[in-house]
């Protein structure tokens, strides 16, 4: 199976499934036909946000390509709303804007990648791929901005719970994974250092989500820094 397929309901190989937002029809044409001429399964378009938010609900797809600059709802809205009612969707914010605020605000409203519209259709369709499968996909200098939020944010203190429940115990193979995805690597280089499957690596990043209780990457990565595991 190709790094563009996924199972579907049957259990079979299926293409990714992808949802292209943008309010600009020409730009939003060509995206979703390069993609689809790379193999992806381009599910919906959509031109503005509660549009986006309606159409993906309907076709739940795997990645959203989604522009910030939306008329209706702002793309940082609409990405809040669909991953928090649909926790297996990917986003890739692709924006015009290479502004720090907005790739943090983006990051921050769950999306796992921004790559600048910039990009070639290379680069483009290597990061939706990328994407689909979990990895942080940015445009290059925006990766150590978004690492120094994580680490920004992990020192500020968290409110203090009243009755805290007992810290799950990981196995240490999570543990492990946990640590290197706190350093900002990849899946796939998570993979290579321990000699496992890119798969196992995904198994053991949702494992540790769920004993966690944490919503994405974005969490994980903060709870790694708050307790010191970027750092050995």
């Amino acid at each position: 199976m190709s790094e563009q397929t996924r199972k579907n309901e049957g259990g079979t190989p299926g293409p990714t499934r992808v949802m292209v937002v943008d309010d600009h029809p020409m730009w939003r044409d060509a995206v979703a036909r390069d993609l689809a001429e790379a193999g992806f399964d381009v599910v919906a378009t959509a031109g503005d946000g509660p549009q986006a938010v309606r159409r993906a609900t309907a076709t739940t797809p795997d990645v959203l390509v989604l522009d910030l600059n939306l008329p209706g709802m702002p793309g940082v809205q609409v990405c809040k709303e669909l991953v928090g009612s649909q926790p297996g969707l990917r986003v890739l914010v692709l924006s015009a804007s290479g502004e720090h605020a907005d790739v943090l605000e983006a990051v921050k409203s769950g999306a796992t990648g921004y790559l600048l519209k910039s990009a070639s259709t290379a680069e483009l369709t290597d990061a939706v791929r990328r994407t689909a499968v979990g990895d942080p996909v940015f445009t290059p200098g925006l990766a150590g901005l978004v690492l120094g939020e994580y680490r920004r944010l992990a020192s500020e203190p968290e409110p203090a719970a009243s009755d805290d429940p007992k810290v799950p115990q990981l196995t240490e193979r999570e543990t492990e994974v946990l640590r290197l995805v706190a350093k900002g690597l990849s899946y796939k280089q998570i993979a290579e250092r321990l000699v496992i499957s890119h798969r196992t690596v995904q198994n053991h990043v949702q494992n540790t989500l769920g004993k966690l209780q944490l919503h994405n990457r974005v969490e994980l990565v903060r709870y790694a820094i708050e307790r010191g595991l970027d750092d050995v």
